[in-house]
C-alpha cells in the first residue's frame, strides 16, 4: 500500500532517445498521471518538470561514462542480479558510435536538470533530485521476480495496470518506460532503493527487493 508521501508527492520519469526522438516523460502523483508527453529540448523539459513541482526525476539514461572502456560497475552489478543492460562506453567512444548518440542526449538532459534537480551523488541529499534508473530492473523489482525483456510492452503495461495506473495516456512504450521511471522516483523519495555503481562512473538506482 502506498504511504502518504507517495500519494501526495509529485515525481517524474523520463525515457531518453536520440536527438530526433527526444525525451518522453511522465509526471506522477500517487497512481495518477498528471502529464505524459514528449519534448526535444532538455531545457524546456526541465522547466516543465520544475513547473509540475516534481520532487524527484528518474531518467533512463547513463549519468556517467565508463572509466576504463568496459561496462560500468553499476551495469556489472545489474548483470549479476540477472537484469543486464547495454554497457556504457567512454564518452570519447560514444561520440564515434551512432548507437550511442542517445547517451549523449541523456548527458544533455542531466546537464539541464542539474540546477533544479541536483544529480544523486551517492548519499541522500533530500529533494529535489534526479538520478539514473533502468526500466527493466524496475519492472523486475516491482514484479518480485525476473521478468523477460522480450515482449516488454505487454509485460510492463500489465505491471502498471496491476498497480492501478491508467494506461490511456501511455500511448507508446517510451511513455510506459517513463512511467516505470516515475515509480522508481517514488521509491527514491521513500528510501526503498538499491544504489548500484560508484561516484566516478555514475549510480543506477532501482527499487529495493520487496518494494
Amino acid at each position: 500500500m502506498m504511504d502518504s508521501l507517495e500519494n501526495h508527492t509529485v515525481v517524474a520519469g523520463v525515457d531518453v532517445g536520440g536527438v530526433r526522438k527526444g525525451f518522453h516523460f511522465v509526471v506522477l502523483r500517487g497512481k495518477k498521471i498528471l502529464e505524459a508527453g514528449a519534448c526535444h529540448d532538455p531545457r524546456i523539459l526541465t522547466a516543465r518538470l520544475g513547473a509540475s513541482a516534481a520532487r524527484a526525476v528518474a531518467v533512463d539514461a547513463p549519468s556517467g561514462w565508463s572509466d576504463g572502456g568496459g561496462s560500468r560497475e553499476a551495469e556489472r552489478q545489474l548483470a549479476r542480479r540477472k537484469m543486464p543492460c547495454h554497457p556504457t562506453p567512454t564518452r570519447e567512444t560514444a561520440q564515434t558510435r551512432a548507437f550511442n548518440r542517445w547517451t549523449l542526449n541523456g548527458e544533455r538532459l542531466f546537464q539541464a536538470l542539474a540546477e533544479a534537480f541536483p544529480l544523486f551523488s551517492g548519499r541522500p541529499t533530500g529533494a529535489p533530485a534526479c538520478f539514473e534508473t533502468f526500466p527493466h530492473a524496475i519492472a523486475c523489482r516491482l514484479s518480485g521476480k525476473i521478468v523477460p525483456a522480450a515482449d516488454k510492452n505487454r509485460i510492463r503495461r500489465g505491471l502498471l495496470r496491476a498497480l492501478g495506473i491508467d494506461l490511456d495516456p501511455l500511448t507508446r512504450i517510451d511513455l510506459v518506460d517513463a512511467a516505470l521511471c516515475a515509480l522508481a522516483a517514488q521509491a527514491f523519495l521513500s528510501g526503498r532503493i538499491e544504489v548500484l555503481g560508484n561516484r566516478i562512473e555514475g549510480y543506477i538506482i532501482i527499487p529495493s527487493a520487496g518494494s
